[in-house]
């Protein structure tokens, strides 16, 4: 599912992949107002299924972390307001949330942005984030 799901360097929010075409990707924003762009070879562009997050071990993928978020929260948005919470605050919910993260590495505003996507993916309907196994 996150596959689909992309992040735009320079635009707020989240994109959901609708087509591609030659040189570039037609998308369409999570938000409500599902507003279609077309986005060009020359914009930076990742998928969240993509990205990782560093732990004292290894990398734990995006998914696995917004699914542990989505554990903690009990499917809601979370009780934690990103814009106005301490550093404390944001590395105690990243400590529950992922008790290895490397704390030297994964920044406050990468926190902050992990908050901010889940939000925005749980507030548009958007609940599952780990891809169900094939039997």
């Amino acid at each position: 599912m996150l596959k689909t799901i992309l992040a735009i360097s320079g635009k707020p929010g989240l994109y959901k992949l609708i087509s591609q075409g030659k040189n570039m990707l037609i998308v369409e924003s999570v938000s409500a107002d599902k507003k279609r762009s077309p986005i060009y070879a020359s914009d930076k562009v990742i998928s969240l299924g993509d990205i990782a997050m560093y732990t004292d071990a290894d990398e734990v993928p995006l998914s696995e972390v917004l699914e542990s978020v989505k554990t903690k929260e009990e499917g809601k948005e979370t009780s934690l307001d990103y814009k106005k919470a301490t550093a404390e605050e944001l590395g105690e919910f990243m400590a529950a949330v992922l008790p290895n993260y490397d704390r030297d590495r994964v920044h406050l505003s990468d926190i902050k942005k992990l908050i901010q996507w889940y939000n925005l993916l749980i507030s548009n309907g958007i609940t599952e984030f780990v891809e169900k196994k094939a039997e």
